[in-house]
């Protein structure tokens, strides 16, 4: 049986030591979904997007296909490696604007499943 936690569908608040991590653009332009709650809620900053901001992390999606959102996603599973001390709340990164599927973003994730303080949506 799993017991593992998952991301709820919708974050509104987050412990002190708890990351939304979204999907974002490279130019940090958080306007819409997600990035917009980062940036409106959790700290993401306008002009950066990639990494830790605030109490949120951002992972770009809409650059191009999935290939080009696996770097980011393989720096973020490090990231999180070495910050033990936070719990990573992975939201449906680019499932929504970006217009990926879940079955086409999850496989992206799979080392995550190993990492402790990685929350995934659920189905991941």
């Amino acid at each position: 049986m799993n017991n593992k936690r998952t991301t709820p569908a919708y974050i509104s608040e987050l412990q002190p030591d708890e990351i939304f991590v979204f999907g974002s653009n490279l130019q940090g332009m958080h306007g819409g979904g997600a990035a917009r709650v980062a940036y409106r809620m959790f700290g993401a900053v306008m002009g950066q997007g990639v990494g830790l901001q605030g109490q949120s992390y951002a992972i770009p999606t809409m650059q191009g296909g999935v290939e080009t959102i696996r770097p980011y996603v393989d720096e973020f599973i490090a990231f999180a490696k070495e910050h033990k001390e936070l719990t990573f709340l992975v939201t449906r990164i680019g499932c929504g604007i970006a217009g990926f599927t879940d079955d086409e973003i999850s496989p992206l994730f799979s080392e995550a499943h190993n990492v402790e303080n990685i929350v995934l949506p659920e189905g991941w």
